[in-house]
């Protein structure tokens, strides 16, 4: 039997299991238009994917007044809800939680999104009880903050060294780093591959399926 070279795998949740990129960034851009905000870029958008979602509207809309803030976060709540049924896992997800289960790897996410926010997705994707554990922003801290995963390695008492983290931002990457684990990022998600050289991630993976042939390997 392979040994195992990380005893817990975390993942980020949108751009990495969940195909949410894209519908996210119209989200916040149509959110700061109601407000009466400047629209941001898609860039600018896709770059506070994985952020707490207060962190992320405030940083992508510097120019609404922070009186401003509660609207803004229901309005984008608004029509994230409206095209709640057009997200799906991208293909290869399930496999590859299979395959990391039956190795014996626990599994966890860390993100952004808030509690009730993790648990609707993860019921919209049937994957409860997947996960040995989950960590969002609104009960620890936003990334890169390590608090998700300080209290993850806590939780099942592991050095940073047996805990892996798996995410498509700079967020996750950084956040990973300030915990002292390794990381691994994907180019599929919200931020560009280029960014992630700095925080000396293991990998980049181009796809779900180069993913899991690179965590069978050497995970």
């Amino acid at each position: 039997m392979q040994t195992r070279n990380f005893d817990l795998i975390a993942f980020d949740w949108d751009g990495t299991l969940f195909d949410s990129t894209q519908i996210i960034v119209r989200c916040i851009q149509a959110a700061v238009r109601d407000v009466g905000g400047t629209v941001p870029t898609d860039k600018d958008a896709g770059y506070v994917i994985g952020l707490g979602l207060m962190q992320a509207l405030a940083h992508a809309a510097p120019d609404v007044p922070p009186e401003k803030y509660p609207e803004l976060g229901m309005r984008y709540r608004h029509h994230y809800a409206a095209h709640y049924n057009d997200i799906c896992l991208f293909e290869g997800v399930l496999p590859l939680l299979d395959a990391l289960k039956a190795r014996g790897h626990k599994l966890a996410v860390a993100t952004g999104k808030s509690r009730q926010g993790l648990n609707d997705a993860l019921q919209v994707a049937a994957l409860n009880g997947v996960f040995d554990s989950s960590r969002t922003a609104d009960e620890t801290a936003g990334k890169p903050d390590p608090r998700m995963l300080n209290e993850l390695m806590h939780e099942f008492d592991l050095l940073p060294e047996r805990v892996l983290m798996v995410g498509d931002t700079t967020h996750d990457l950084q956040m990973a780093l300030n915990a002292g684990c390794p990381s691994v990022g994907v180019s599929y998600g919200a931020h560009e591959p280029d960014a992630f050289d700095v925080l000396s991630p293991r990998y980049v993976a181009h796809s779900v399926a180069e993913l899991q042939g690179w965590l069978l390997q050497n995970a």
